[in-house]
């Protein structure tokens, strides 16, 4: 099984390489995808004095980084003198991860061939390899193994989706969780899934969610003062932000808008896209359907602020939470399209009134306990999403009140990251 994957492996690199070249030109880090990905690195590796540790960090995208978050700040705060190197697979997960104070490398994760994450890790020298979530990699995790470093997995979950995946690769699957030290699962069920797969019942432990224990210093600086110009706030104005949305939920989001503004006439839109690299693409639809709409990065050109009827469509990384500062009513995307939705709980965080659609299959048990404590509300549809986002605009005492609830969701639930640094110091 290992050879025909590895052969498998071998033939679509030709076809891997050019294509991480090209699809990193828009964000400016096409040679340093390709070099990394190959397991070179085009940037130094960190220089540690000795006995100085090194904690390698894999989050696969922007979701797993915002879930190490509280994690980086306990590694500092636990081990103040170690270096943390951190690996994206997507572009955005390493844009965002670049701009962590407590990251001190981001990495792209090199593709997985034997010979390819050997160099890499030759290079890194990682004294501990901690993946969060569930990304493995049977080539890397293998040797990880062989170094004899401990290799855990955090904020572990099985979805609906992998676990029958999961289970069809049997005794190979089994082989792979043999290689790690410690399973810091987030609830019960994913201890029962990831036990039947096969991982050692001695190594696993229920640690809870990281992502109940997120404070706003993790989370990138709030630039309010600079976004609050975008708007000219009149007494009766409202704003709804659609964070991390997909394709057809941005053309769902502008027709709610504009059915709202008949009743909310000062009401204003702000877009912000899973994948800023559509941004354009959506302003050139809007465009072309009679809808006014610009980009972030287009704002320095405006010589005033914009109107309520235009469209902000956000093409920059890093400001979700800034956005969601200014909002009055936050719709998390990824729900109303069947892709399995987004992270409710930044939105939690900052007291704001929450919609999110009825696709949560990524986060069933996060959902469920939001609706348990009326810290948000799940939409059906469409219209219902316009309903509920009108009740709530019209009821600001309402909005107030759920977001108040949210947010003694997260101080209810805290705890993870605690749980989880104790099994790390256990075994470095």
């Amino acid at each position: 099984m290992s050879q025909l994957y590895n052969l498998l492996l071998i033939l679509i690199c030709p076809i891997l390489l050019p294509y991480a070249f090209f699809k990193g030109m828009p964000y400016g880090v096409s040679i340093k995808n390709v070099l990394e990905r190959a397991g070179f690195l085009s940037v130094q590796p960190l220089q540690r004095s000795v006995g100085q540790r090194l904690f390698l960090i894999h989050a696969v995208s922007v979701g797993e980084v915002r879930a190490a978050l509280p994690l980086l700040r306990e590694l500092k705060k636990t081990y103040p003198d170690s270096k943390i190197a951190m690996t994206c697979m997507t572009f955005t997960g390493n844009q965002v991860a670049k701009k962590l104070e407590d990251v001190d490398l981001a990495l792209f994760f090199p593709y997985d061939l034997p010979i390819v994450v050997k160099h890499f890790l030759n290079k890194i020298k990682p004294d501990a390899v901690i993946i969060v979530e569930t990304e493995i990699w049977p080539n890397f995790v293998k040797a990880v193994r062989r170094l004899d470093v401990p290799l855990l997995l955090v904020n572990g979950r099985i979805s609906d989706r992998s676990f029958p995946r999961y289970l069809t690769l049997g005794s190979v699957f089994e082989s792979l969780l043999e290689c790690i030290s410690v399973f810091c699962m987030q609830s019960a069920k994913d201890e029962r899934r990831i036990r039947r797969l096969g991982a050692p019942p001695g190594r696993i432990i229920v640690t809870g969610n990281m992502k109940f224990d997120m404070s706003l210093p993790d989370t990138e600086k709030l630039d309010l003062e600079s976004l609050e110009q975008i708007y000219q706030r009149y007494q009766e104005s409202k704003i709804i932000v659609a964070g991390s949305t997909h394709a057809g939920e941005e053309k769902a989001m502008v027709a709610v808008f504009q059915k709202l503004r008949q009743e909310h006439p000062l009401l204003s839109l702000v877009l912000i896209p899973r994948h800023p690299e559509r941004c354009g693409q959506l302003c050139e639809d809007f465009s072309k359907a009679g809808i006014t709409a610009v980009l972030r990065t287009s704002l320095d050109e405006l010589q005033q602020p914009l109107p309520p009827d235009t469209v902000l469509v956000v093409d920059t990384v890093g400001e979700v939470l800034s956005f969601y500062s200014l909002a009055d009513i936050i719709f998390v995307g990824g729900s109303l399209v069947p892709v399995g939705g987004h992270n409710i709980l930044e939105a939690l965080l900052i007291k704001k009134a929450v919609l999110f659609g009825p696709y949560m299959n990524n986060f069933k048990e996060i959902a469920k306990l939001v609706k348990k404590s009326y810290g948000g509300i799940q939409v059906k549809n469409d219209d219902d999403l316009y309903y509920y986002a009108n009740l709530l605009l019209k009821n600001p005492e309402e909005a107030k009140r759920l977001g108040e609830n949210g947010y003694q969701l997260l101080t209810d639930n805290r705890g993870a990251t605690t749980r989880t640094i104790n099994e790390i110091s256990r075994r470095i």
